[in-house]
């Protein structure tokens, strides 16, 4: 079933997207992957890299456009590009919001706006968008990120009611955190935490020890194979952890939820 599917990854150089990459490629996917710095991918079989900035609309075109006119289709689309930032909600600028839902709510946006038509004429297709357990979840000092998180959820929900008569579907994909530099490595809103400095840093502290035992992005690819092939579900924890906090968010009282999620992030009661 999956010999020769055509797939196009964004976010390909590293992490979650260089390891789906690797793993695609192995199993007899064609993968077109899109990156950055074109001369700084890794080659791998099967894989064919090109230039793609998922925060411009003529780079998703012509990203697009390029893969069909290798291929002529695109079996399916993986939204993995993102960006991360932390900080306080106070403290973040609206052009670093803005900045960040242009990569992780607009950049999927533009892939699928410039995907879809052909997949509908083909009348089959599979979009898998990378969210995040923060998709379902609220995180103190990671509010903005956790927001564009939650608007690709809602985004994906609404439009696979929108295309599934197409025979398209659309995928989210939800990880807990992973053991990546995009983890390890956040970027930081520019105005000083002030009084909040204290408190994220338990946060940051708590989020980095949780880090250390989590899956490796290898793990994550092969969760992206398995949906790649199995029977459609939207919402797909990508690992034990994000499956057990998306039982716990859905069945677990609210106040029940709200005490455990700060006692998580070293925040008290």
């Amino acid at each position: 079933m999956s010999k020769h599917k055509v797939v196009v990854i964004t976010g390909a150089s590293s992490g979650i997207g260089e390891a789906t990459t690797r793993l695609l490629s192995e199993k007899g996917f064609r993968v077109y992957a899109g990156v950055r710095n074109v001369e700084r991918a890794k080659p791998m079989l099967n894989v064919q890299y090109g230039y793609l900035d998922v925060t411009n609309e003529a780079s998703a075109v012509k990203f697009v456009d390029w893969v069909l006119a290798e291929a002529g289709r695109i079996d399916v689309l993986i939204n993995n590009a993102g960006g991360s930032l932390v900080g306080p909600v106070e403290k973040t600028s609206v052009e670093e919001a803005q900045s960040l839902f242009d990569t992780n709510v607009f950049g999927p946006l533009r892939m699928v706006r410039a995907a879809l038509p052909s997949m509908r004429k083909a009348r089959s297709g599979l979009i898998i968008n990378i969210s995040s357990v923060l998709g379902f979840l609220p995180a103190p000092f990671m509010g903005l990120y956790a927001s564009s998180k939650h608007a690709l959820e809602g985004l994906s929900e609404f439009l696979d009611h929108e295309v599934r008569e197409y025979n398209v579907r659309v995928v989210l994909l939800q990880p807990s955190f992973t053991k990546t530099n995009f983890d390890t490595n956040a970027r930081l809103v520019g105005e000083p935490f002030g009084t909040y400095a204290l408190r994220a840093e338990a946060v940051m502290k708590s989020v980095l020890a949780q880090i250390k035992l989590a899956p490796a992005p290898e793990a994550v690819a092969q969760k992206i194979l398995t949906v790649i092939d199995a029977p459609y579900r939207m919402r797909q924890p990508a690992d034990g952890r994000a499956k057990l906090l998306s039982r716990l968010r859905r069945f677990m009282p609210a106040t029940a939820v709200d005490g455990s999620l700060r006692k998580s992030f070293g925040l008290g009661k």
